[in-house]
């Protein structure tokens, strides 16, 4: 075979040579897109605002208002009720939920402080507490909607298998070529996120918001208002809005977080936290924001859902 390779011509080389200066060149444009985040792509200004908070009412001082709708009303109460909605919501989902599927929407700042561009993404997500006993590898399926450089990209991790990696099938053309293999907290998989996937879900959502939630009981800088009758996904759920009047010291600080609840299912289904001002009267900034819309609960999920070789997904042989 050696000598048959030696004696080919020299024109016969050139498409071959030009084949793989294509496939080197297809490879480490498919490279540079994982380098520039596989999550997310494109920076915005540290400084900019996407959904501005909510507003219940003009009047902070006032303990109870009712719309002129008269079909939502808000009143302050204690930080504990907060913990106790997530305790409650906690405990529901470890006893009930296997797994779900959903649409969620992101949009927040990695690490540096920059906000990244929204994303939506179709999720399915098998909980670590499968049948209520904890220990259970979590597992995820994600394809991307937006934004449109990363439509159609498609992510699996299973936490006890493939060696703990993630299995990227990056968007376009290039990336339909290959599966990339990465760890879910290296530089390339961390690059313009906040959390890494190892955090994802609902459940991972809740236990974050207990233990935030714990270091403010006793803090009388910190008031939280409940509200009624709040729009979302055409359900009428509860808002709560937990507001600080003077920055901290700790992890995480906010001067406003929003907890959207659906007290009838025990699921919290949006949370969204606003930074500092720079200047009284401007809108906080947006630091993080996680809605999950047309939520199914303990759908037939498979190991086919995670699985790349399953029909209706787009990883390469």
């Amino acid at each position: 075979m050696a000598s048959d390779s030696s004696s080919a011509s020299s024109d016969a080389d050139v498409p071959s040579r030009g084949r793989g200066r294509a496939f080197l060149f297809g490879l480490l444009c498919f490279v540079v897109g994982i380098a520039s985040g596989w999550f997310l792509r494109g920076k915005q200004s540290p400084r900019s605002v996407a959904s501005p908070p909510t507003v219940v009412g003009s009047d902070s001082s006032s303990a109870n208002r009712t719309s002129t709708d008269g079909q939502s009303a808000s009143s302050e109460v204690p930080m504990a009720e907060v913990l106790k909605l997530a305790e409650e919501s906690l405990q529901h989902l470890i006893a009930n939920v296997d797994g779900y599927t959903t649409r969620m929407i992101k949009h927040e700042q990695d690490r540096n402080g920059v906000l990244q561009e929204p994303s939506e993404m179709f999720m399915k997500i098998r909980t670590r507490h499968v049948g209520g006993e904890s220990g259970h590898g979590l597992r995820a399926y994600l394809r991307f909607e937006t934004p449109e450089s990363a439509k159609g990209r498609e992510v699996i991790w299973i936490e006890d298998q493939n060696d703990g990696q993630l299995l990227v099938r990056e968007a376009g053309f290039i990336g339909s070529m290959m599966t990339a293999k990465l760890e879910p907290t290296n530089f390339l998989a961390m690059r313009g996120q906040r959390y890494p996937i190892t955090e994802l879900g609902l459940t991972n959502l809740v236990r974050k918001l207990i233990e935030r939630g714990s270091r403010d009981i006793d803090n009388p800088g910190v008031r939280v208002t409940r509200t009624e009758g709040h729009d979302f996904d055409e359900k009428s759920l509860t808002l709560l809005q937990i507001q600080r009047s003077k920055p901290t010291d700790q992890p995480d600080d906010f001067s406003l977080a929003e907890v959207v609840i659906d007290e009838e299912q025990k699921l919290i289904v949006s949370f969204r936290s606003f930074g500092w001002p720079e200047s009284e009267g401007e809108t906080p900034p947006l630091i993080e924001s996680y809605e999950y819309h047309d939520l199914v609960i303990n759908p037939a999920l498979t190991d086919l859902d995670f699985d790349p070789t399953n029909p209706d997904y787009t990883f390469p042989e």
